[in-house]
């Protein structure tokens, strides 16, 4: 089994029901076991085209045997069994699955980055991390998830 993380996140109607629905699924899923769930976090969205609403963020340790590619593919179903609809890039969603980490994995591919290109960027992956896996290193950076989450927040005070 690897150790993975993955963003879990929800902007559209009950967002609440959205994260809890998709954890009751997963934990369903052959191959996969859950390991611990960080706090969910509000936060505003990052990146969009126009105002939305406020997201309700967390990240999902589990460990699994399935292939990243595999993984990729189950969430995705889960995103769409749960109303995910992708009419524009960014778009409000009832739900957002990403694989953070993957062992210690390292995949450059056209549909797949491991770990998430956009990993050490976003408050909304790092802070909810950074309870789950501090010290994990950032091989791109070698910096822990503490340090990269400290960086960023130094980052938004000074803006």
């Amino acid at each position: 089994m690897t150790r993975v993380y993955i963003s879990v996140g929800s902007n559209l109607g009950d967002r609440f029901f959205y994260l809890s629905k998709a954890r009751q699924l997963m934990l369903q899923q052959p191959g996969v076991r859950l390991v611990r769930v960080s706090p969910c976090f509000e936060t505003e969205p990052e990146d969009t085209p126009e105002p939305q609403p406020l997201f309700l963020n967390s990240v999902w340790e589990l460990d699994t045997d399935l292939t990243p590619q595999e993984l990729r593919s189950l969430l995705q179903g889960l995103e769409t069994r749960l109303g995910r609809e992708r009419p524009y890039p960014n778009a409000p969603r009832t739900l957002d699955l990403d694989i953070l980490i993957f062992g210690d994995l390292t995949i450059q591919e056209e549909n797949l980055t491991i770990p998430h290109p956009r990993l050490r960027d976003r408050l909304f992956v790092l802070k909810p991390l950074a309870v789950l896996a501090p010290k994990w290193k950032d091989p791109e950076t070698g910096a822990a998830v503490d340090r990269l989450l400290e960086v960023l927040l130094e980052g938004h005070s000074k803006s």
